[in-house]
């Protein structure tokens, strides 16, 4: 575990992850998820169905000692740039802990700090706070992309959640974008009239 050196001098140590920074739709969303020391059930929530990672929100928000979410819009994104919205939601997330943490693990994301910082890559299959992390973004994005779909019917957001998907291409270059698509992304720049500056 990662965290075993943090946690053996006695720091809380927060996993942060994100979720939605390939999409081409809809937020980034980031999470940040601080455990007791020990063993935990969480694992990448890549690798897990949509129902356990349901199952384990529920565990994770009932036995963390703190978690919290932050997301930056499509809109955000475009005026930002994929890396910095990353690092926005993550820097929002971490404000969102009602306890401060002392060290922090990522999967890969070099943030601004002065706390200690691991940051190795699928860090997911390594921390079980990462992982933590990974299924509470992954959860809450994918609320958010099922509401989505709801106001905009037409472009299948609730099953591929706004990622890059043979049928959300088709959808995009039949209808166009939405006010939810980030319009610097080269697909759907492609499918609207829109020409990032």
């Amino acid at each position: 575990m990662l965290e075993r050196e943090f946690w053996r001098q006695g720091l809380r140590v927060a996993g942060v992850d994100e979720a939605g920074r390939g999409a081409l739709a809809g937020p980034v969303v980031a999470a940040a998820v601080v455990l007791a020391p020990g063993r935990h059930p969480y694992r990448d929530s890549k690798r897990l169905t949509p129902r356990r990672r349901e199952q384990l929100l529920d565990h994770l928000q009932r036995h963390a000692l703190a978690w919290g979410v932050g997301a930056c819009s499509a809109a955000e994104v475009d005026r930002l740039g994929v890396l910095r919205a990353t690092h926005c939601a993550a820097q929002r997330a971490l404000a969102r802990l009602r306890i401060a943490p002392q060290a922090l693990v990522t999967d890969y994301l070099f943030l601004e700090t002065e706390l200690p910082l691991l940051a190795p890559a699928r860090a997911e299959a390594q921390s079980p706070s990462v992982a933590a992390a990974s299924i509470l973004a992954k959860v809450v994005r994918d609320r958010i992309m099922v509401g989505l779909h709801r106001r905009y019917p037409g472009y299948g957001f609730a099953r591929h959640k706004g990622y890059g998907t043979a049928e959300h291409l088709a959808c995009l270059a039949r209808l166009g974008p939405c006010p939810q698509h980030r319009r610097r992304f080269a697909p759907v720049a492609q499918a609207g009239l829109w020409d990032p500056p």
